[in-house]
């Protein structure tokens, strides 16, 4: 057996913390919602992917 270092758990449970936070807010939602959630979601972080990149070739 291999032994985990601190960073793998702390992905692992970080992870976890996720999985459970997004099971929370979908938990009563149809699954159309649900699709809708997602493009939300996705949306999201490609505007703040887009921000940090245009950021990072700024400074």
């Amino acid at each position: 057996m291999t032994k985990k270092t601190t960073n793998e758990l702390d992905c692992i449970e970080m992870k976890r913390r996720g999985a459970d936070h997004v099971a929370r807010l979908t938990a009563r939602m149809s699954t159309q919602e649900q699709l809708e959630f997602w493009r939300k979601r996705t949306e999201l972080m490609r505007l703040r992917q887009e921000q940090q990149h245009n950021q990072s070739a700024i400074g």
